[in-house]
């Protein structure tokens, strides 16, 4: 199966490539980088205990 990457448009083949649907590992990490980044985002309402546990992690007094 090949298609392209959605990031650099060159072919990504499947098998055999653990970084599938992205082409290389470079893609990879740039798509990490994004995610990590909050550059892609999930629309939705925003759940509550997430936003808690996230406070409670960086230490910071609870949102409410």
């Amino acid at each position: 199966m090949k298609r392209a990457c959605p990031l650099c448009r060159k072919d990504a083949v499947k098998e055999g490539n653990k970084f599938w649907p992205l082409c290389s590992e470079r893609c990879h990490l740039v798509d990490l980088g994004k995610w990590l980044g909050e550059e892609y985002r999930v629309d939705g309402e925003p759940d509550e205990h997430a936003a808690e546990a996230a406070a409670s992690v960086a230490g910071e007094p609870d949102p409410k």
